[in-house]
């Protein structure tokens, strides 16, 4: 029987409430397809910095790196900053420290939830590269002022060359489940020095993989069609802060983010969390949605076990997405949904599915 490290911060406000459904359901998947995972958990939340003072460090992070894999909850409280004005994130340390390139956001528009466009298939991924672009100077050094404020955007060709290439490789292996196979860049290099560098990367790269279909919009226009037309688009990918926003924009279209999950990823580690931030307005009081973190629970299985060759985490993965998607489309549904559901409620129903098709023989 395989077995697995996974490292577990819970975090902040409804983190460790949709964890704890995600811990439900992959308890579930274990019993089913034959492997363990041996869970180590760790609190990096804002509120125990609030109390200690203490956060995430190198140390730290070399010793979750470790772990096979990384299931986050949410991080940060908004009263909760650094001594810059920050809102304190585990995962930002998390990115640098392990050089997690890629963020891969999916939204997919599920039967039986509301969304806001007139779209009947959306199915996208939107991949926002994690490592550099405005984010790049986070720990340059910085004089407080009430005059002048700036932040830098980095660009390099060596970071762009593997977000490409991972890229390309996603919209090969999403071809192969009937999406179209097509990567769109969404970048302003009408305006912005760095990202004429990274436009013409992005064309090295597709010239070297001409079995798939490319393409590229300035950000705004891109934003806009979005919005318009979602189904020319497959495999989204963009700078960090457009890509922030544009897996957003996506989540906004499928739902909400409350069905929105990621994985922070490098060739070798995984970070996994649901799009959504803490929410501590509803923290404690049942109305979070677990499907975003569930989601990221499959997608951490299904990365693993691509990564491991392992098919029993791959199928438990199909399991727990299929079982999401079914109660998706006949309820319960949370708030957010437009339900009533709790969180212990559709995370029981979720769990019920799945019970459900491992007693359903083979063929049937």
């Amino acid at each position: 029987m395989a077995n697995y490290r996974i490292t577990v911060i819970p975090g902040d406000g409804i983190g460790p409430e949709v964890v704890d459904s995600a811990l439900k359901l992959l308890g579930e998947v274990q019993e089913q397809f034959g492997f363990t995972l041996d869970y180590v958990t760790y609190d990096f939340s804002a509120d125990l910095y609030r109390r200690t003072g203490r956060k995430i460090t190198a140390a730290d992070m070399d010793e979750i790196g470790k772990s096979d894999a990384v299931l986050f909850g949410a991080m940060g409280l908004p009263d909760v900053r650094d001594e810059e004005g920050l809102e304190l994130g585990a995962q930002v340390e998390m990115r640098a420290h392990y050089k997690l390139f890629a963020s891969l956001r999916p939204v997919k528009l599920f039967k039986g939830v509301p969304n806001a466009v007139r779209a009947e298939n959306i199915d996208m991924l939107v991949i926002r590269e994690t490592s550099e672009g405005m984010f790049a100077g986070l720990h340059d050094k910085h004089e407080p002022s009430d005059v002048e404020a700036t932040d830098r955007m980095t660009i390099t060709r060596a970071t762009c060359e593997t977000l490409f290439a991972e890229a390309f490789d996603q919209a090969r292996s999403r071809r192969k489940r009937g999406t179209p196979g097509r990567v769109t860049l969404l970048h302003k290099s009408n305006a912005l020095r760095s990202n004429v560098l990274m436009e013409k990367v992005f064309d090295e790269v597709a010239a070297k993989n001409t079995d798939i279909d490319s393409s590229k919009y300035y950000i705004d226009a891109g934003s806009m069609y979005m919005v318009t037309d979602p189904g020319r688009f497959d495999v989204i990918v963009s700078e960090n802060i457009f890509g922030d926003i544009t897996s957003e924009i996506a989540a906004g279209l499928v739902g909400g983010l409350g069905v929105a999950p990621s994985a922070d990823v490098s060739r070798t580690h995984g970070v996994f969390q649901p799009s959504h931030g803490s929410a501590p307005d509803i923290a404690c009081t049942g109305k979070a949605n677990p499907t975003a973190m569930i989601l990221s629970a499959a997608m951490m299985l299904d990365w693993l076990g691509e990564k491991r060759e392992d098919e029993a985490l791959v199928c438990a993965a199909r399991s727990i997405n299929s079982a999401v998607q079914e109660v998706l489309a006949t309820g319960p549904r949370s708030a957010d949904l437009g339900g009533n559901a709790s969180t212990g409620e559709v995370t029981d129903a979720v769990l019920r599915a799945l019970q459900a098709s491992a007693s359903i023989p083979a063929g049937s």
